[in-house]
């Protein structure tokens, strides 16, 4: 069976407290990152966090976008990857200095902190989690976060080989507080079905996860378990830039200043990070901005 790329997957094992994702991105990871001159380390890096962000993102019953970030004050400055509600993906990297390709994230990293925000889109609150860099791969640091912060046991698997990204995520649910206390059999049963499965799902190679279709991959994992696949989801590459969200930004900046770069340079110009967009406001664009400025100025004025 031919790879489906692009798609998150999930999964559950019967009669268990287990449950897991599958992610693979494919165009989704090239349209992400291939405009953006990223160095071979950091590019690997950012399809693992994007992988991750897609299955944590599966994990949530939330309208809204996760945004995992990875800030260091060494070279690294900061990894930063947006998974919306509905899969779509964006990420960018920012450093100082040279990066050679042979540098992996760990060598650029100094005083690093993992920050999770989870921002719903339907007037919730917004959540942020900072945590200090804990394990040497971005598996174990997420599964560190997930075991402190959240306090559910989970296992993330990911790949990357500059083409594309994958992975995979198991968690054990927690019991609810209105369950009914489980006896200690039943108890001990999902203790051994979590540790059994996770067993298993650790012979997982890179190149399984980057070039098997799920059914493949999943049978030949777990051919002897219970494993009830559900329909899958699509990904995307998703940035939110536009020339009004660019426009409204410069207005923030407020009439002086964009006088001052329009006396030194003749024109603004602005750069999307994330999908490498072109913005350039010119002297009438620019007066346009300041007239929306004065008059939305005067209008809280009267109000």
């Amino acid at each position: 069976m031919d790879k489906v790329n692009d798609t998150l997957n999930r999964f559950l094992f019967e009669n268990t407290p287990v449950r897991g994702n599958l992610v693979n991105l494919t165009n989704t990871f090239q349209l992400a990152l291939n405009k953006q001159n990223l160095p071979a380390g950091l590019k690997q890096a950012l399809g693992e966090l994007m992988a991750a962000s897609a299955l944590l993102t599966a994990t949530l019953k939330m309208n809204g976008s996760l945004v995992l970030q990875i800030q260091s004050k060494g070279t690294l400055k900061l990894l930063v990857v947006e998974c919306t509600s509905d899969f779509g993906i964006r990420a960018t990297a920012k450093w100082n200095g040279e990066i050679s390709d042979e540098q992996n994230l760990f060598d650029l990293i100094e005083h690093g902190q993992f920050v999770i925000t989870l921002d719903p889109k339907d007037g919730g609150q917004t959540y942020q989690g900072i945590v200090p860099i804990e394990g040497d791969d971005i598996s174990t640091i997420l599964e560190n976060y997930m075991l402190r912060s959240e306090q559910i046991d989970t296992k993330i698997w990911l790949a990357s080989d500059g083409k594309s990204a994958a992975g995979m995520l198991l968690q054990k649910l927690p019991d609810t507080m209105n369950q009914v206390s489980k006896s200690e059999e039943s108890a001990e049963h999902d203790v051994d079905a979590w540790n059994r499965v996770g067993h298993l799902a650790d012979t997982i190679t890179n190149d399984e996860l980057l070039n098997l279709d799920t059914e493949t991959l999943l049978h030949r994992l777990f051919h002897e378990e219970d494993v009830r696949l559900f329909e899958a989801s699509n990904t995307k590459f998703f940035c939110s830039c536009t020339r009004t969200s660019v426009a409204n930004m410069l207005r923030m900046l407020g009439n002086e200043e964009i006088s001052s770069i329009l006396e030194e340079q003749g024109k603004i110009e602005v750069n999307c990070d994330f999908c490498n967009t072109h913005y350039q406001f010119d002297k009438v664009d620019a007066a346009q901005l300041m007239v929306s400025d004065i008059a939305a100025q005067g209008s809280k004025e009267i109000h």
